[in-house]
């Protein structure tokens, strides 16, 4: 089996180094240099060149995942700057030939700030700092909103290249900015490159604390592999459980005896792998005297765990999930749903560990005016909870700090101190039990479309209660950004998270005595004058409910995958769509555009569009939710897809030809009821039984959570606190410590386990 990568690698720059392969029999160690066609029968060579050949997890990487090395520029060492007194303030830059206010850059021979228009930085401009360029010949330009004490982007118009500059610091001190003192902002990055505020970064990482390293087992960072903090702090968290830890590191021995023939490939051996890297203490031991005595001498005393690099597991666990398998951040609690998922296809023995997250959700909707109610449940893993933003404790404080905000910048001058808003948990609680309006509600009492609500309670209670602080909305630019205080000013809130939790309130109750249930009658069918014509025009002009894109992609998921779950399940809300989602994610084009198919294209030839047959022969379920959403019953649509060899065309005109139901001759099908829940794989794996759940008292106590620095859900950094042994530990990338000041008001995350009665 391969070796657990470690975080120990050479810089090529510094050395020069050969190749040389060997075959080594055990247990007398005899070695046969390879290749060596004399010695070895034909099947051992052809193996080991098969070995040897095979691609590493290190150069899977996808090549547009490696930043381009910046070179010095050449300008940068003998940089003439005019002593012309110009001092820039810290915001408030405005391009001087025009009125744009962003993609801003101060040449740094003459402090001139002009806008950009250059093709390697992809956003708009008037093109001011070239021309100024070419009317000068000053070469360099510093991106202003990009300067931090680590560096800035910097562009060389001589050499038409990013370049770096060595004395960036001497030549941004000419015109009055201290770099230690700079931070990014929103203005000068674009959609991936938002870096977060100083103030939030500090507070998440514990900065300005020295804080001591741990070791030992359980104490074991992992190695960034470039933007993969977000895998790092879900699978630390993920084994702190332990049910998890019995799982696969208890049974490593077992599962690395029967894993296939290219363990690369084998999800439970990659976790059994993993786990036994980061429980073991394997990799995560002190440092000797002798290191310690030889960085004192050395001035460069700076504890390092080893820890590990997650290289093979990211590479199989992002197989088939492009989002996952570039080098760009990504979403946490989608990852972690992504998991789950892989989980639950791969059981090992027969305990399933996610079943410590599966909970049943009771929906209750009811009419507004005719005050029936219908009740279902479906399977969830993680609460969402709102953030209450009209319940703010200090409102006062937020308009006051917006008025200064603006003045400042008006006024060019360095932003007040910043002001979070701070919200009372019990608000955001209240804001997760209360009722929702349903869209375009079709009460089945009234037989007409009518208001209608719609209210959230347990009907379990899980072992492991996963709750995510929707912090995040959308811009119009459909990126998802984190909610900020009432006027969008800043970007973080703080939420007093209680470390014990009682939810029993939220238990649900089902049917009450006095209410009466909506009838179980579908919505009338409405036979057009021309089938065929009204068909195709469905096709043509999907109607997409863009409210449910937006609620889905809000939880992560890729916005062309969420916009196709929700035309391909007919519109019948976000709970149908993520079954959608769930059962499709692993496919190659799940994030590729909605391309919608030819009017009368038979599935079984163009599986590419509606995705393979269903279980047992049965159709595709995106046809049937397709007809479904015209107003047809399900064993109806399926029945005519059945008959017509799942021809959309010649299916509706079978309905419309047998307007009466026949009876299904295969219940069976039924197994996965895309309308009640929410993860068709968990429900076609237990069948008839129901969903797997660990129900029990709702009493909870915190854990762990993880905290998310940036204004985006794909851009930023995760960080991982947990409770071990009595204190919180931050897991920082590799970095391990003892935990001072855990802002656990600040989370993203939050992991609880259910106090025993």
């Amino acid at each position: 089996f391969p070796d657990l990568e470690t975080n120990s690698e050479l810089n090529s720059d510094d050395f020069e180094y050969e190749d040389e392969a060997k075959l080594v029999i055990f247990p007398d160690h005899y070695e046969i240099s390879l290749p060596n066609i004399e010695e070895l029968p034909a099947l051992v060579t052809i193996a080991c060149d098969a070995f040897l050949s095979a691609k590493s997890p290190y150069r899977k990487q996808d090549p547009d995942s490696w930043e381009e090395e910046l070179q010095a520029s050449k300008h940068a060492k003998t940089l003439v700057q005019l002593d012309n007194g110009v001092r820039i303030p810290p915001s408030g830059w405005k391009c001087s030939k025009c009125d744009l206010r962003e993609n801003l850059w101060l040449n740094l021979t003459d402090g001139s700030v002009l806008c950009g228009k250059w093709f390697f930085d992809g956003s708009g401009g008037n093109g001011h700092a070239t021309e100024h360029y070419k009317e000068t010949g000053y070469p360099l330009a510093v991106k202003l909103g990009t300067i931090t004490p680590d560096g800035a982007d910097v562009y060389s118009f001589d050499e038409e290249e990013p370049v770096l500059d060595p004395h960036l610091a001497k030549h941004l001190a000419h015109f009055g900015i201290d770099m230690l003192q700079m931070q990014v902002t929103e203005n000068g990055l674009g959609d991936n490159d938002i870096k977060p505020r100083v103030s939030e970064w500090e507070v998440i990482q514990e900065a300005g604390v020295k804080l001591k390293p741990m070791y030992g087992p359980g104490y074991t960072g992992m190695k960034n592999l470039g933007n993969s903090c977000y895998l790092s702090a879900v699978m630390q968290a993920i084994f702190s459980i332990p049910e998890f830890q019995r799982a696969y590191v208890g049974n490593l021995a077992r599962i690395f005896d029967y894993s296939p023939l290219d363990p690369t490939q084998d999800f439970n051996t990659q976790m059994a792998k993993l786990g036994h890297g980061l429980l073991s203490g394997q990799y995560s031991k002190p440092p000797v005297k002798s290191e310690l005595i030889e960085q004192v001498m050395k001035e460069e005393h700076k504890p390092q765990q080893n820890g590990i690099s997650p290289r093979m597991f990211k590479a199989f666990i992002s197989k088939g999930y492009p989002e996952f398998s570039s080098n760009r951040q990504q979403d946490a609690q989608e990852f972690l749903l992504h998991l789950i998922n892989l989980v639950e296809r791969n059981p090992v023995g027969s305990e399933n560990p996610s079943d410590v997250f599966r909970f049943l959700v009771e929906e209750r909707t009811q009419c507004c005016q005719s005050r029936k109610v219908r009740y279902t449940e479906r399977v969830d893993y993680i609460m969402q909870l709102p953030v209450a933003m009209q319940a703010a404790t200090n409102k006062d404080e937020l308009i006051a700090y917006e008025l200064k905000r603006r003045e400042a910048e008006a006024a060019r001058r360095p932003p007040p101190e910043l002001v979070r808003a701070k919200i009372p948990f019990s608000a955001c609680l209240q804001a997760f039990s209360e009722p929702n309006n349903v869209e375009d509600f079709w009460s089945s009492a009234l037989q007409a479309k009518s208001a209608g609500v719609k209210t959230s309670r347990f009907a379990s209670f899980p072992e492991y209660l996963v709750v995510q602080i929707k912090k995040f909305t959308f811009g119009l630019d459909w990126i998802p950004k984190k909610l900020g205080n009432l006027f969008s000013a800043f970007l973080d809130v703080s939420i007093d998270m209680p470390d014990f939790l009682d939810i029993s309130h939220l238990r649900a109750r089902g049917l009450q005595p006095g209410e009466e249930e909506l009838p179980d009658i579908a919505p009338p069918i409405i036979i057009p004058d021309d089938p065929k014509a009204f068909f195709s025009s469905l096709l043509d002009k999907p109607n997409i409910n863009e409210s449910s894109v937006m609620q889905l992609a809000e939880m992560g998921f890729p916005l062309e995958a969420c916009r196709k779950a929700v035309y391909y399940t007919g519109n019948l809300g976000p709970e149908v769509a993520f079954n959608w989602i769930i059962a499709h994610m692993e496919e190659p084009d799940f994030a590729e555009p909605l391309v919608i198919p030819a009017f009368g294209e038979v599935a079984s030839s163009g599986a590419t569009e509606f995705g393979a047959v269903g279980l047992d022969n049965q159709p595709p379920e995106e046809m049937v939710a397709i007809i479904i959403s015209m107003g047809f019953q399900r064993n109806l649509a399926v029945q005519a897809l059945k008959t017509t060899n799942n021809n959309l065309e010649r299916a509706l005109e079978w309905i419309f030809s047998h307007p009466e139901p026949e009876e299904e001759s295969e219940p069976a099908l039924d197994v996965i009821d895309m309308e009640n829940n929410t993860n068709a794989n968990v429900l076609a794996e237990t069948g008839s039984e129901g969903p797997r759940i660990k129900d029990g008292p709702g009493r909870y106590e915190l854990f762990g959570f993880i905290s998310h620095m940036g204004t985006s859900t794909m851009s930023g950094h995760y960080v991982c606190h947990l409770r071990k042994e009595g204190r919180w530990v931050i897991y920082n990338d590799l970095r391990v410590c003892a935990s001072e000041r855990p802002p656990k008001d600040l989370g993203y995350i939050y992991f609880y386990h259910r106090i025993p009665s």
